[in-house]
């Protein structure tokens, strides 16, 4: 592999509507993750793996790479935070065993560039190493208070990072928040998550990277999902996480454009084109003026549109 290919490829373009989490222990429910409609199945070794199934897990998601038909899905793995034991361990044996099938790392806890830039380059390595062809992406996540202060530079700290999620979860802990706030019952008047939420996605922005919305943890409560997704996707996050199969289709429609909008959209960009062609800045499109600024506001929905095939 080339040793500049991380530095110069330009990051793939990948659906992130919906980002589900399936502990990486459990080989049966990874079995039915692979064969669910979610864009992006992350393989869990973290949180959701007690300490003395860790190294039992790493084998368990490594098979599950090399042997199961994930489809067109984004295959990736979260690793343990780098102040742990575990981290060095979870990266070495799965990329030594299934390097090649894995799309993407997920760097939990990220505070500092220094962390982002170490996993850069032991995954350089690796890939020379085990002659793996393609460049392995980053996804970090922010949930502590260091992290949310240096989102912006953090967002720019590697060639290889394709997303910034909030984790909503461990940053109320780090924040203070109480536990009422993460299921959506802390009767706080307003939406509590509004300034992290705003601070990720335009710091995701400004770096050309993908904004991800964390957890839901009432999986029960689909109607409150749903009023979550819709409120990320105003905000303009790209996707949400689902915990459980229930909330994959809410995911994928909340931040999925309405056909209509789409239809638009290109009916706009079509307009203006022709009004270029002919030297003409402005055109009427249905009662409306049409201009550079009317093809920019749009221009979101087309690149959705064509990324999911629309």
């Amino acid at each position: 592999m080339n040793a500049t290919l991380a530095a110069i490829a330009p990051r793939p373009t990948r659906p992130r509507r919906v980002q589900l989490a399936v502990p990486g222990s459990n080989a049966r429910m990874i079995e039915k993750a692979a064969a669910c409609d979610a864009d992006h199945v992350f393989l869990d070794l973290e949180d959701a793996v007690a300490p003395n199934a860790k190294v039992g897990a790493r084998r368990t998601v490594s098979e599950a790479l090399l042997h199961l038909d994930w489809g067109t899905k984004t295959r990736c793995v979260r690793i343990n935070d780098l102040d742990t034991p575990y981290a060095y361990d979870d990266l070495t044996e799965v990329i030594g065993v299934a390097g090649s099938h894995l799309d993407v790392v997920m760097l939990p806890k990220v505070t500092r560039p220094e962390h982002i830039q170490f996993v850069d380059r032991l995954l350089t390595m690796l890939e020379h190493k085990h002659d793996i062809a393609h460049s392995i992406g980053l996804e970090i996540l922010i949930e502590e208070i260091e992290g949310l202060v240096n989102v912006e530079s953090l967002c720019k700290t590697s060639r290889r990072l394709e997303a910034a999620i909030l984790g909503v979860g461990d940053y109320s802990a780090a924040q203070g928040i109480a536990p009422s706030a993460v299921r959506g019952t802390s009767g706080y008047p307003g939406d509590l998550w509004h300034y992290p939420r705003f601070k990720l996605v335009a710091a995701a922005r400004a770096a050309g990277i993908a904004a991800i919305d964390g957890p839901f943890a009432d999986v029960r409560n689909g109607a409150a999902y749903a009023e979550e997704c819709r409120t990320g996707a105003l905000l303009g996050f790209d996707g949400k996480w689902a915990l459980h199969p229930s909330q994959i289709g809410i995911a994928k429609q909340a931040f999925t454009p309405d056909l209509e909008d789409v239809r638009r959209a290109r009916a706009i960009a079509a307009a203006y084109a022709d009004a270029q062609a002919q030297g003409i800045g402005a055109v009427e499109l249905d009662g409306m003026m049409i201009d550079v600024a009317s093809v920019r506001l749009v221009s979101n929905t087309l690149r959705k549109a064509d990324l999911f095939g629309m």
